[in-house]
């Protein structure tokens, strides 16, 4: 079975503050521009909204409003999934094309070249954890994790300065490389947009 990883640049902070925020008006925007789209995705988890799961729209106005999420812990990913929907809708999307579909520990791989670098502030192991920000319910799927602007300067800042080193930078294989490659572009994103960093969600 394959995974995705879906990326996003945006200000983490703000991104962060529209969970619980009661903002209606960006629920109304959401509703009426992207209603195609969420019908599709209750279309998709047709079954589990059948069982009690929330629909699409219930569960983003769970997330903007900070609750009810209930009780059912079975039902948690469509949180995770609405809070996915706010990054995408506030984010800039960062090529992923190194990282969807991948299979087995293909992130821990990756991870492992990064650190062969000296870049271990960043990992893209961790967008497969479940950093979800309070009080949305931790889920296993879709998984979440963040890079704040800070760690994406330092994990830079680690590159350059192994760059700055003498001798030949560590053997990787082709594919891994393509991969830590697509990262640092990520990072210089990143860079260049004071308070903005990386939210990504495996799935």
């Amino acid at each position: 079975m394959s995974s995705s990883l879906s990326v996003y640049l945006l200000d983490v902070a703000a991104t962060r503050a529209l969970v619980g925020s009661g903002d209606q008006q960006l629920l109304d925007v959401v509703r009426s521009e992207f209603g195609d789209d969420l019908a599709r995705d209750d279309e998709w988890f047709a079954s589990e909204i059948e069982d009690g799961a929330p629909t699409a729209y219930e569960a983003l106005r769970a997330v903007v409003h900070g609750g009810p999420f209930g009780e059912d812990k079975e039902h948690a990913f469509q949180f995770g999934y609405a809070y996915k929907r706010l990054c995408s809708l506030t984010g800039a999307f960062l090529d992923n094309s190194c990282f969807t579909p991948h299979r087995g520990a293909w992130l821990s791989v990756v991870d492992e070249g990064l650190r062969a670098l000296g870049i271990t502030a960043v990992s893209v192991e961790e967008f497969g954890y479940s950093d979800l920000p309070a009080p949305i319910p931790s889920t296993y799927i879709p998984g979440c994790g963040e890079w704040t602007h800070e760690q994406c300067l330092r994990a830079l800042e680690q590159f350059e300065a192994t760059k700055a080193k003498d001798g030949a930078p560590p053997p990787l294989e082709p594919e891994v490389v393509e991969a830590v490659t697509q990262v640092l572009q990520w990072l210089r994103h990143a860079e260049s947009r004071p308070g903005f960093g990386v939210i990504g969600f495996k799935s």
